[in-house]
């Protein structure tokens, strides 16, 4: 019981992350930093790169919302669990997202004049994410 309630929490949280402030970016400590969060950010590249917000959108959002979804329905009996390696797999490529947000904050850090300041959605997130890897691990045990 207590993994099906941490599962479904997941699906209040992700969408919270998805909003919450994962870095603050700016030009220059003089100018004021703007709130970066995975909504704003896929906002910004639907208008420049396509592809790569498909790509985004695909493993920030529907990776891991599918895979949290997924395992609650093998929780409540409504899906079989040899679909679980594929979940776990949903749970991997959402990581990847994490692991691109951490490459672009190194890069722009490393930039020069901008300025960035991590933001507790990053925190939120990733702990969404490893939650969810978590949780399917501690599910195909049962």
């Amino acid at each position: 019981m207590p993994l099906r309630i941490a599962n479904l929490a997941l699906l209040v949280l992700f969408p919270l992350a998805w909003f919450a402030p994962l870095m603050r970016a700016g030009f220059l400590p003089i100018f004021g930093l703007n709130e970066i969060s995975i909504v704003s950010g896929l906002q910004s590249l639907w208008e420049s790169d396509v592809a790569l917000a498909l790509l985004v959108t695909f493993l920030a959002i529907f990776a891991p919302y599918m895979k949290v979804i997924g395992v609650a329905l093998i929780q409540f009996g409504m899906l079989r669990r040899k679909t679980l390696p594929v979940l776990e797999f949903l749970g991997k490529l959402a990581m990847a997202d994490v692991f691109l947000i951490a490459l672009y904050l190194v890069i722009m850090k490393g930039a020069g004049h901008v300025t960035i300041e991590t933001g507790w959605g990053l925190y939120l997130f990733t702990g969404c994410i490893l939650a969810s890897i978590g949780i399917s691990h501690l599910t195909r045990k049962r």
